[in-house]
């Protein structure tokens, strides 16, 4: 009678080194191919992406705009500025659109030598993963940029007798900048949970740990946000006051795994 082995690799068949390389410039080969696929599909689109990045502001101009007054615009002051927005909103949405599958080729590539049960743990943080990012891109595009913006334009002067006034005109490649900073930032910050999870999973933190150290996560949350944002109070506090909150939800989830894994045992 044959024992089953849960505990052991499904494929435990060993390999040379000079095998892994060869599947590894494989799986890079994929993950290059995809990115520049989507790249040049995206470039042919990269007006219309630029617009939907630039919809947020363009949509407080319009309200703003007075009859008869000049229509919002965006200026640029190099001759290769538009271009290089073009290609810079071009790679932006196709690393966001090929992640899925850059982190599936990567998955393919260390899940045969990882046991039956840490594929199990980890397979559902390949899917949490990029739906915390994209939940935290649409954060930003829905409702911080709006937030900053009108922020913002609250400084612009309208001038007067022996004055000059103040008044906005964005550049291109400022505005994408600024726009894709903010992306990424909040993009990262949510994925707070996986991480400090995947730590508790490993028996690296525990959830008295991470409940103990709350005041200096709440500075770390401060500085990520005043280093990955632009130097206002809105836009920080759009950022920090989310990740104090991904971190309490980090200590719940935490407790949760470890009751769980306490029955499991008993």
């Amino acid at each position: 009678m044959t024992l089953s082995t849960p505990d052991i690799p499904e494929d435990d068949e060993p390999q040379s080194i000079l095998a892994h390389l060869v599947e590894l410039r494989q799986r890079l080969m994929w993950c290059c191919l995809i990115l520049l696929t989507c790249f040049v599909a995206a470039f042919f689109f990269a007006s219309h992406l630029y617009n939907f990045l630039a919809h947020p502001l363009a949509e407080i101009l319009l309200e703003r705009q007075t009859d008869g007054g000049q229509n919002p615009r965006m200026i640029f002051t190099s001759l290769t500025e538009p271009f290089f927005a073009h290609v810079k909103v071009a790679f932006f949405f196709a690393l966001f659109v090929s992640t899925p599958v850059i982190l599936t080729q990567i998955w393919l590539f260390i899940a045969p030598g990882l046991y039956r049960k840490e594929r199990k743990a980890v397979a559902p943080f390949l899917i949490a993963s990029p739906l915390l990012f994209l939940l935290g891109a649409w954060l930003v595009w829905q409702l911080i940029l709006p937030l900053a913006w009108r922020f913002f334009l609250q400084f612009e002067n309208p001038g007067g007798a022996g004055t000059l006034p103040i008044e906005l005109e964005a550049k291109v490649g400022e505005y994408l900048t600024l726009t894709m900073q903010l992306i990424f930032a909040f993009g990262l910050a949510f994925q707070l949970p996986v991480l400090m999870t995947l730590l508790v999973r490993a028996g690296i933190l525990t959830a008295d740990a991470l409940a103990e150290r709350r005041r200096w996560a709440i500075l770390g949350a401060f500085v990520f946000a005043a280093v990955f944002t632009p130097p206002d109070p809105v836009s920080q506090l759009s950022l920090a006051v989310p990740l104090v909150l991904l971190y309490e939800i980090s200590i719940r989830a935490a407790r949760y795994i470890e009751r769980r894994h306490s029955r499991n045992q008993t």
